[in-house]
């Protein structure tokens, strides 16, 4: 009995481990294939980053900025192609780019150094990037933005590891409890 609570109890914090170790992974430590804020069209990638170093100053981030104010916005162009065409950037309150209020503008331009530069003030709420290169064909990246709200579906990703855990221990806690060999236990303390 106790070999077989020992194998599950080690299957279960394995099981554990699989399923939370996925939410902890941090933006810097992926590759270009996989990171969220790169965009592809093509063979032309863009990376863009936000940044809002009066709150924190060493964080870098993608779609999910958590408190409004003086945001920074920087688009990195990864590929030599993207810096010998005009390129410009739109910041929109919303998710249509033709019906909601533009928040900031920077007019196309070349960017020989492949960074594009802005800086614009974020409120509650969700915006839209929209980067345009005016090339043949002409290319157009998106990044959606949620400024200071909550994301439920990652703190759902982020507790269901811990969650199903608890439910197995439970579970087999309660077999435990329930076995015949415990029952005998306590009827031999009993007596």
């Amino acid at each position: 009995m106790v070999r077989r609570l020992n194998q599950a109890s080690i299957a279960a914090l394995l099981l554990i481990t699989a399923l939370y170790a996925g939410a902890v992974t941090a933006h810097g430590k992926e590759s270009l294939e996989e990171d969220s804020c790169v965009r592809r069209i093509g063979e032309n990638m863009v990376h863009f980053s936000a940044y809002q170093p009066q709150h924190e100053p060493s964080a870098q981030y993608c779609s999910e900025i958590p408190k409004g104010g003086d945001t920074y916005l920087v688009v990195d162009l990864v590929d030599e192609a993207l810096r010998g065409m005009p390129i410009g950037m739109r910041v929109v309150r919303g998710t249509s780019e033709t019906e909601d209020e533009t928040v900031s503008y920077l007019r196309p331009s070349y960017h020989p150094d492949g960074v594009i530069k802005g800086e614009t003030s974020l409120d509650q709420g969700l915006y839209t990037v929209i980067i345009t290169a005016e090339g043949l064909p002409p290319l157009r990246y998106q990044y959606p933005l949620r400024v200071q709200m909550i994301n439920y579906a990652n703190i759902f990703r982020t507790a269901v590891g811990p969650l199903i855990g608890l439910l197995l221990l439970t579970l087999l806690g309660y077999k435990l409890m329930k076995s015949k060999r415990m029952e005998r236990w306590r009827a031999s303390r009993r007596q």
